[in-house]
């Protein structure tokens, strides 16, 4: 917090979300409904604590599972981008199928998956398939858009191509590679959730998605909620973390992140 705007910006969405749950809980009061209908959020609290070894247990498997699908995801995508910016026959053969898997539902890939698959591996691959695409094009973005002129003096000293690859391609897309890894991290998550849902329908499942669904069917909507709230905040965690990393690699050099340590 270095100035008062940058504390006004922090105290805003506190202050709105504080007013949200006061609203909630007074309305849940006002007209006395039902838990099962909509629990308050005093409710969700106690049902987090009461509950917190099951739930933990399942955010434990739900946050793996996320943090195998992003690192596959993040190695798959910025190796096969550097393969694509080698072999420009090799990225017109495979991107296309790329775009098809990504604009593929991961919804309905799931179950079949779920049939030929370990339920965990299956899982895995889906959160795979949701976070990969997003690393692999900015990735490919960020190598195809080096600046000419600097790629003409690295051509015009004799650099090599894996010196030019090391020294000025990799530098230069590794804000595009950064931008890559905030999407995919909460899209893994994502496709982690989608999964153990579909994982859940089949009779299997241990995340906390399968608690939400759980919850669902025996109406307990106060633990849904308290699921729910923990998904909330591991997606926020995650790219935060992310975020952090990536101003921590570009703060001394990158536009991008100049301007805030200003």
């Amino acid at each position: 917090m270095k100035s008062p705007h940058d504390l006004i910006r922090f105290l805003l969405p506190v202050a709105v979300f504080a007013a949200g749950l006061v609203l909630w809980e007074a309305i849940v009061r006002a007209y006395g409904i039902q838990p099962y209908v909509l629990p308050s959020p005093f409710l969700v609290l106690k049902t987090l604590v009461a509950d917190w070894s099951i739930l933990s247990q399942s955010l434990g498997v739900t946050l793996l599972t996320t943090l195998e699908g992003f690192v596959a995801a993040a190695i798959g995508g910025v190796v096969l981008a550097l393969l694509f910016n080698q072999s420009k026959w090799l990225e017109y053969s495979l991107f296309p199928y790329a775009v098809v898997l990504q604009v593929t539902p991961v919804i309905a890939i799931a179950p079949l998956l779920l049939i030929y698959l370990q339920q965990q591996t299956a899982v895995i691959v889906c959160a795979w398939i949701v976070a990969f695409f997003p690393v692999l094009s900015n990735t490919t973005l960020g190598l195809n858009s080096v600046d000419r002129n600097l790629a003409g003096l690295f051509q015009l000293y004799g650099a090599s191509r894996l010196k030019t690859l090391l020294f000025l391609k990799l530098p230069a897309a590794l804000p595009y590679i950064l931008g890559g890894l905030r999407i995919a991290g909460g899209l893994s998550l994502i496709g982690a959730v989608v999964a153990e849902i579909a994982a859940g329908s089949a009779g299997a499942g241990s995340g906390l998605a399968f608690r939400i669904a759980e919850s669902g069917y025996r109406l307990n909507i106060p633990r849904m909620f308290a699921a729910l709230l923990l998904l909330s905040l591991a997606g926020i965690v995650i790219y935060g973390v992310l975020a952090l990393v990536s101003h921590l690699l570009l703060r001394r050099w990158h536009e991008s992140a100049l301007g805030k340590d200003s």
